[in-house]
């Protein structure tokens, strides 16, 4: 994954300040763009003065005398929505260090926390404006997720957020991440606890050595899970990106639907939703290069087939490889695999599925499914 490129003519959204003094400096019009979520309150002279007919600014603070000036114009203005603790309209994804500002105060103080807790009020009141919020916030994110991602091969990393810090099975994950991140696949996930981190994680360790991880692992052991203090969990893997900065790049798409799962601190960048609908179909539909299923309960069994039903209507293409980590598990615990199987019999998505029993044997897997 590549910094943001510069801005380009075909390019008709402005999502920072930076950008919207690049086009005002080639003399460009306004007309025709997108602005997203960019504070303009110093930039009302060249509001005044540029013709932003047809412009639309979504949540962009601006001066009044400015806002009414591009509004005659014929631009469409969204302004700002106040007390919302996070950004409808925002250009670009979630860093772990926004959403867990305010840490040293408690979890509870975070915008992480904030947002699900507005979320849980707004959802039980059944406000109509609240749902359009979220709405808008979400597609936001889709919009920005599909902006990181041009010509990424990402490989999903599936699994359950009962998996514990401190386990072989945990530090099995962490290495899979890495490998991946290696190969030159961009590691995705569903971006919370046990298994997303442990993939997430390893994809950060991807530049270090052995031993970076090792004792990564052992610094995070100390709070093995989310429960009972996120505070304390968040806190342990701060610890561990302050003693390693600047790790390798991943991404991870959690949801506030499951409010008890906290997004890990590991993924560089966070699309994260308030429909867990959209943030499932779009982790899935985005791993391009494939998935790898860890052991699960429910929710990745779910995952296991909304990923094979678009491999098996082929709705999305040619089937991408799908790789489904220990057979005790797939075929006796949850026996997914035999009905995975007899999905893809006499079908193109057949040559593209395995089953495997160490997590070691994952990459290979993947590579060999890939073609």
């Amino acid at each position: 994954m590549q910094p943001t490129p510069p801005h380009t003519s075909d390019d008709r959204e402005i999502e920072s300040l930076a950008e919207f003094d690049e086009v005002v400096a080639a003399g460009s019009s306004l007309s025709g763009f997108r602005v997203q979520a960019v504070d303009l309150t110093d930039r009302t002279k060249t509001l005044l003065s540029m013709d932003s007919a047809g412009a639309v600014f979504l949540g962009c603070p601006m001066d009044p005398e400015a806002a009414a000036a591009v509004r005659a114009a014929g631009a469409l203005v969204f302004p700002p929505v106040p007390g919302l603790p996070f950004d409808p309209y925002r250009g670009v994804l979630y860093s772990p260090d926004e959403l867990f500002e305010a840490l040293d105060s408690g979890y509870e103080a975070t915008p992480d926390a904030r947002a699900y807790a507005w979320f849980q009020q707004t959802k039980a009141d059944g406000d109509i404006f609240a749902s359009m919020l979220r709405s808008v916030h979400d597609d936001a994110v889709s919009d920005a997720l599909d902006e990181l991602l041009v010509g990424a091969r990402v490989v999903g990393v599936m699994g359950g957020h009962a998996m514990a810090r401190g386990t072989e099975e945990y530090a099995g994950a962490a290495r899979l991440g890495r490998e991946l991140a290696r190969a030159g696949y961009t590691v995705a996930t569903g971006g919370g606890p046990g298994a997303m981190e442990a993939a997430n994680l390893g994809a950060y360790a991807a530049p270090f050595d052995d031993r970076m991880l090792r004792e990564a692992l052992q610094l995070l052991a100390k709070a093995p899970s989310f429960g009972p203090s996120v505070t304390d969990w968040a806190h342990a893997a701060f610890d561990v990106r302050e003693r390693w900065p600047s790790g390798g790049a991943s991404v991870g798409i959690p949801t506030w639907f499951y409010g008890h799962e906290p997004p890990n601190a590991f993924a560089a960048h966070i699309a994260k939703y308030f429909a867990n609908a959209t943030r499932e179909d779009g982790l899935l539909a985005r791993s391009n290069a494939g998935v790898v299923f860890l052991p699960g309960a429910a929710g990745t069994v779910q995952e296991i087939f909304d990923n094979a039903t678009p491999n098996y209507y082929e709705s999305r293409g040619e089937p991408t490889p799908m790789v489904l980590v220990n057979q005790t598990h797939w075929t006796e615990k949850y026996p997914t695999w035999p009905l995975l199987q007899s999905l893809a019999r006499d079908r193109s998505m057949e040559s593209r599925i395995t089953l495997v029993d160490r997590i070691e044997d994952a990459p290979e897997a993947l590579k060999r499914l890939g073609g």
